[in-house]
């Protein structure tokens, strides 16, 4: 029950409202550029002698070679979306130790912004990814973090709380790339206007901002306080670790590992499948003609859809004590993956002998991806939050970042094999890594569930 002078709204304390909506918005900017950026990469800003214009270049070029603009495109949006987590992690070690939560969310925000709007100078590209990874890293971490300290210890409230700011991820995500897509996405024949794009979800950050800053009465405080008043209370030498706790610390590194393959395949969503869904995919629907960005929107809408369903099966499955273990649901949302990836075998088949395909096979397969997706992603997150010895919590949820961290860059690396390989056996390859991501996670399941069981 909530204290009787605690402030709320619809049952939470305000300070929930507070962080949905920069929440809402950080997700619109970064989703929004994320729907342009293999495009803008691909189609226009290393095609001709444009990429000798840019800032850094050269020294990208150093590093991979040189390569055609969709190899390297996709090797670039790899490599951005890994630093995204890589970053998060150092984020929160940087709030906890120095800033606090708060000034490093208004920082990153700042930050962000400047990021989105150095993108609109074609020169300029390199140093703008930068400075996003850069504020990502401080407010991304710092803002959901903000959420379990509405709360006091034991109300059953935060689940649900939770779930709300959930929603808040995918409303963002749901609305940035038809937005963001139709600004900066020019059509066949017109001049390209991609810093409009860009533009919108710079301001979108700064309006998540704003509704922080008006906000800031409304929040916890900070954890780095948080924990100096808990340390004091407790008094004593820390505790050692278990042996236990070690074959858990084990057992979720062994998890994260995993978790690196499945993620190099998920995000080819946003690299190949976009690719497809651009150049390869007849995207006329009976609502009307979609733009290539809009297939970055099929998954959160998905997931707004599904989740309610899957929560519902999961609570009528304890029932006849049927519910999978975490670790086996993680290995059915990679059993899932592969078979959304095998489905566009076929499509994949069809486009290598010069055919468009319909979009109905991408949305049936990002309806699957999602499932997948579902069953592992969130279960992930929460067995790493309770399976994790207390003083080592930060630590092994930045071992779960990491292996997002290491399979973004791994899809970039996949990605890079698109234009060279046909398309039907492109897509068998990510399904095989899938299925294989699978087999082992079911292999490990009988080592790891009775340690993480214990737990």
């Amino acid at each position: 029950m909530p204290p009787a002078s605690e402030k709320n709204f619809l049952g939470h304390p305000i300070g929930l409202s507070v962080l949905f909506g920069p929440e809402m918005w950080e997700r619109f900017c970064y989703y929004g550029m994320r729907a342009l950026l293999t495009f803008y990469m691909v189609d226009y800003l290393f095609v001709g002698d444009r990429p000798q214009h840019v800032i850094g270049y050269g020294f990208i070029q150093w590093v991979y070679g040189k390569l055609d603009p969709q190899p390297m495109g996709s090797l670039i949006y790899g490599l951005y979306t890994a630093l995204i987590y890589l970053t998060g992690v150092i984020g929160g070690t940087i709030a906890d130790r120095f800033t606090g939560q708060k000034r490093a969310v208004i920082i990153g925000g700042i930050t962000m912004a400047i990021g989105e709007f150095l993108l609109t100078d074609p020169a300029l590209f390199f140093i703008g990814l930068l400075v996003l990874v850069l504020g990502n890293g401080l407010l991304k971490p710092n803002l959901s973090t903000q959420v379990g300290g509405l709360y006091t210890p034991g109300d059953a409230r935060i689940d649900r709380a939770y779930s709300v700011f959930y929603v808040g991820i995918n409303l963002g995500a749901l609305i940035a790339p038809p937005i963001c897509g139709r600004l900066g996405h020019a059509a066949p024949g017109e001049a390209p206007h991609w810093q409009y794009g860009f533009a919108a979800a710079g301001a979108g950050m700064l309006i998540g901002l704003a509704i922080f800053l008006i906000g800031l009465r409304f929040l916890p405080p900070d954890v780095r306080a948080r924990r100096k008043v808990a340390e004091a209370a407790q008094g004593g030498a820390p505790s050692k670790l278990t042996a236990l706790d070690k074959r858990a610390v084990m057992a979720l590194v062994m998890v994260a590992f995993c978790n690196l393959f499945f993620w190099g395949c998920y995000e080819q969503q946003g690299i190949t499948v976009a690719l497809m869904a651009e150049k390869n995919t007849d995207l006329s629907t009976w609502f009307g003609t979609l733009k290539p960005e809009d297939i970055q929107s099929f998954n959160p809408f998905f997931i707004f859809a599904f989740t309610p369903l899957i929560f519902a099966f999961w609570a009528w499955q304890p029932r006849p004590g049927s519910e999978p273990s975490p670790v086996t649901k993680m290995g059915l949302g990679c059993v899932m993956t592969a078979a959304s990836y095998a489905m566009l075998v076929l499509p994949g088949t069809a486009i290598d002998s010069g055919q468009k395909v319909s979009v109905l096979w991408l949305v049936s397969a990002t309806a699957l991806l999602t499932m997948g997706e579902l069953y592992l992603s969130p279960v992930g997150l929460s067995l790493f939050s309770r399976a994790a010895p207390a003083k080592l919590a930060s630590l092994m949820m930045g071992v779960n970042y990491l292996s997002n961290c290491a399979g973004n860059y791994l899809a970039g690396y996949l990605g890079s094999f698109w234009e060279s390989m046909h398309k039907g056996v492109f897509f068998g390859m990510i399904a095989g890594i899938s299925a294989v991501t699978a087999v082992a996670i079911f292999a490990l399941s009988r080592v790891l569930n009775p340690v993480l069981d214990a737990r």
